[in-house]
């Protein structure tokens, strides 16, 4: 298996090990939840925040699909124009938390549906020059109506783990 690494560090729970998660702020002042983590509040402006890690699933809130490839930069997929296949965006709404903007893993807009169950997962982005494999985070339909995950304070169990490559 080749090596793995994230796209970004603190974006998602790494390695991965069962369902992934995204890693969110929640503001101790005023209790609003941003992603991706952010050191102040973007609501009151409070430096108090802790992280949490979010709902693996919510609902497909709204989506496009992406026609052409984006220009580089700041896109740094390993595509070309030849290459380049479209592929849908949208807004998963986590219950209760925050909008998060997304790729989905869907590309056919036929499939996809305002209120759709949708469930996190891990995608490959790109290949670096070393030949490791960079996953980014995306979601992809739920094949049945499951419970998200609770959303909840990093606790020892499920603390994020530092990011670290996976071989």
């Amino acid at each position: 298996m080749m090596k793995q690494k994230p796209v970004a560090d603190g974006l998602f729970t790494w390695p991965p090990t069962t369902q992934p998660r995204l890693i969110g702020t929640e503001c101790t002042a005023c209790g609003l939840v941003s992603f991706p983590t952010e050191s102040h509040c973007v609501r009151c402006g409070s430096p108090e925040a802790k992280e949490r890690l979010l709902a693996d699933s919510g609902t497909l809130w709204t989506f496009t699909t992406q026609g052409f490839r984006p220009p580089s930069p700041p896109y740094d997929g390993s595509d070309t124009a030849a290459t380049f296949e479209p592929y849908s965006v949208g807004y998963i709404e986590l219950p209760g938390e925050v909008l998060v903007e997304a790729r989905l893993t869907e590309p056919d807009p036929e499939k996809l549906s305002i209120g759709q169950r949708m469930r996190l997962t891990l995608v490959p982005y790109t290949v670096d020059v070393d030949g490791t494999e960079v996953l980014t985070f995306a979601f992809t339909p739920a094949d049945e109506p499951n419970e998200p995950n609770e959303p909840n304070e990093p606790g020892e169990s499920d603390q994020p783990d530092e990011p670290e490559e996976q071989s």
